[in-house]
């Protein structure tokens, strides 16, 4: 069953498989920026990083320059980690004009079986909770793949700033 999870060190080996298929490019929505690949292979790192990554959405959790208050999940299949989605809390400049609330990724091998589909349309309800509307998401106009993604969920296209689509998603 695919579905949205909180950051967790049980699924240290999934995560380190998933991440790992990436191949050092970015994973949107990953999250972990500061953490090398090589580092997280050690348990107690590990524990570290999600720490970290589950109190960066508290507010009073003080963000590095530029960062805001976020929520990181984790897309499962299963048991396997098949990618990650984060819901920032609030938009800086960058964030409105092209990062958005919500951003994502799914590991190479398992696109196109509607993991990013599925998580975005349970991520936008955990939207709401966190009194987030409307959503805004962008993806770069070469990607058809998330555009497509963000249309299924009611992504309403307002414009094309520096290469990025932008949508809004109501989630009242």
């Amino acid at each position: 069953m695919r579905t949205l999870v909180l950051p967790d060190a049980i699924h240290h080996s999934s995560w380190l498989e998933c991440a790992a298929e990436f191949d050092g490019a970015h994973r949107d929505g990953a999250g972990g920026e500061d953490w090398s690949l090589a580092d997280l292979k050690d348990p107690a790192a590990f524990r570290a990083f999600v720490a970290e990554l589950l109190a960066a959405a508290l507010p009073e959790t003080v963000q590095k320059p530029g960062y805001v208050p976020c929520t990181y999940l984790w897309i499962t299949d299963g048991q396997a980690v098949v990618g990650s989605l984060a819901i920032r809390h609030e938009l800086n400049d960058f964030l409105f004009n092209e990062g958005g609330h919500i951003g994502y990724s799914v590991r190479p091998s398992a696109r196109r079986r509607g993991h990013a589909a599925r998580a975005l349309k349970e991520a936008v309800p955990i939207a709401r909770a966190l009194k987030i509307s409307p959503l805004l998401l962008t993806c770069d106009e070469d990607n058809p793949g998330s555009r497509a993604t963000i249309e299924k969920n009611g992504g309403v296209l307002e414009d094309v700033r520096n290469g990025k689509r932008r949508y809004w998603i109501p989630t009242e």
